[in-house]
């Protein structure tokens, strides 16, 4: 018969080990997250949207779309601390512009977005609460209209929602119309181009006084800062 045996326990495991490793996971994951709202509107925009702007938006030679969409990234996160619900933040030497109109707004609609009256603010800077009437005269005047709208992340599109109300403008075409009522008086808009431009290109709000014209602005790719989508509309 034998003197001593032995008997396995089970050990307490320590708690510790488990919360940690489970804290690393939720981090990276967060990261990894992060990364890809980050990634997703920019690698979207250059492969799906970029082409059909090929003719206008100008690539820096011997740079890959790889290339860009880093330098995009790195844009993105250096202008990650401005506030880009204020519009004199979206084109910086052009900040100073200002208009001497003398009226409380107008509404504007887009019947393809179902966007419905949508105020426009003359002499504003909070675009989370409406359009912004940038500079140019009052609709259905000689002069170039120019308007800025909000964007943000596709899937996060609402048209009542002034901080995404712009953001489907990249589905419009030539020959789609826009309205706008000032006054009680609607003026009806054809769209007859569609350009991307950096947001030191001022030429977008320069005036000619010769036609009628209206130009609406936002931010693309959406969800980001980097450029600048312009439609442009003649009054028909």
């Amino acid at each position: 018969m034998a003197l001593y045996s032995y008997v396995r326990t089970k050990r307490s495991r320590s708690l510790v080990p488990r919360i940690s490793a489970l804290l690393s996971l939720t981090l990276i994951s967060c990261g990894v997250l992060l990364l890809l709202w980050i990634l997703y509107p920019i690698v979207t925009f250059e492969l799906f949207y970029s082409t059909k702007f090929s003719s206008i938006i100008r690539p820096v030679p011997n740079d890959s779309i790889a290339q860009t969409i880093t330098k995009d990234i790195s844009v993105v996160l250096a202008s990650s601390t401005l506030d880009y619900t204020k519009a004199s933040t979206w084109f910086p030497q052009a900040a100073a512009v200002t208009t001497s109109i003398s009226n409380n707004g107008y509404t504007l609609s887009i019947p393809k977005l179902k966007i419905e009256n949508a105020t426009v603010t003359i002499g504003g800077d909070d675009l989370s609460k409406s359009l912004v009437h940038f500079t140019g005269p009052l609709p259905g005047n000689f002069g170039n209209t120019v308007i800025l709208g909000h964007s943000t992340l596709p899937f996060l599109y609402n048209p009542k929602d002034y901080k995404s109300i712009f953001t489907r403008l990249i589905t419009l075409t030539p020959g789609d119309r826009i309205t706008v009522t000032t006054d009680n008086v609607t003026y009806t808009y054809s769209i007859e181009d569609l350009k991307i431009v950096r947001p030191d290109d001022l030429s977008v709000l320069m005036q000619s006084y010769a036609t009628s014209s209206l130009t609406l602005i936002t931010c693309v790719p959406p969800g980001t800062y980097l450029k600048r989508l312009v439609i442009l509309a003649s009054l028909l």
